[in-house]
């Protein structure tokens, strides 16, 4: 949200808590309806107040003309959300966080110990990947290892296949898969 932004929202805000405590007061009695009609037809019959309430009340319905009608969220927000663009002298490429996500997945199914594995996958500003991953590990797996191993290849296979740089790999294991029973 841009600066001018919030600072409509927060004056904007701020005037409709105003009014509605003032409507409050009136309904309940606690404030003289005859003192306020005064203070608005007073504000509204001079010359220099009802130009500054009019501009006033303009830029408000304009601001709330924009807010309702126009997203603020940029292109490059979008783009953001959705994957990563990368630019050559040839053009452009975008890989999805989907795509990153099913590269993890396939690193992680790998590795014998993981048994599930569900990925989420952030960016930051600067292209960095940060990978949220939640394993179910089998009941002879060493989670330490395995995470030391899991981390050290997701970055590495990301890097080869992608050129991006995964700042952080963070795993939760989230059960331990009991031991499968062999009929015998």
């Amino acid at each position: 949200m841009k600066i001018l932004e919030k600072i409509t929202l927060i004056i904007y805000s701020n005037i409709m808590l105003i009014l509605s405590v003032i409507v409050c007061l009136l309904i309940f009695g606690w404030l003289d309806r005859n003192l306020v009609s005064s203070i608005i037809t007073n504000t509204l019959a001079g010359d220099t107040s009802s130009k500054i309430v009019l501009g006033a009340c303009i830029v408000f319905i304009l601001l709330s003309i924009k807010c309702i009608f126009f997203d603020a969220t940029s292109k490059e927000q979008i783009k953001e959300r959705q994957g990563v663009l990368l630019e050559n002298e040839s053009g452009k490429l975008m890989i999805s966080k989907e795509t990153i996500e099913n590269l993890v997945n396939s690193v992680a199914l790998n590795f014998q110990s993981a048994e599930e594995v569900s990925t989420r996958v952030e960016l930051d500003k600067e292209n960095n990947v940060n990978v949220y991953i939640n394993l179910v590990v089998s009941a002879d797996a060493v989670i330490k290892d395995l995470s030391t191993n899991l981390q050290s290849k997701i970055k590495e296979k990301v890097k080869m296949t992608t050129d991006l740089d995964v700042k952080e790999v963070n795993i939760a294991v989230k059960k331990v898969a009991p031991r499968q029973q062999t009929a015998g």
